[in-house]
């Protein structure tokens, strides 16, 4: 029996079908992380952000956890009230 996260995790991404979905769910999770780490370093709460914006707070938050999808337009009003561009790559795996 796992002990920690990090051994539960290892011996989760072991089962095949695990380890595909997690892996699908990948970018959107990158997407997550990078719209919270960017607002972060500029400094910006929620609230801010939604003022600049005119998103509601409880939408910038459902993003962030996850709750939503946002659209490339509701992206770059996002960047763009903090400042900074939406840039979207397609990398070779």
């Amino acid at each position: 029996m796992a002990t920690n996260f990090e051994e539960y995790f290892s011996e989760q991404m072991e089962n095949p079908e695990f380890k595909a979905e997690y892996e699908a769910l990948e970018p959107e999770f990158a997407v997550i992380q990078a719209m919270i780490n960017a607002r972060k370093s500029k400094g910006m709460t929620q609230k801010a952000l939604s003022d600049r914006t005119g998103i509601a707070q409880g939408d910038i938050s459902k993003l962030e956890n996850g709750n939503g999808n946002p659209s490339l337009k509701t992206l770059r009003k996002l960047a763009a009230g903090m400042d900074m561009t939406l840039k979207i790559e397609f990398i070779p795996k």
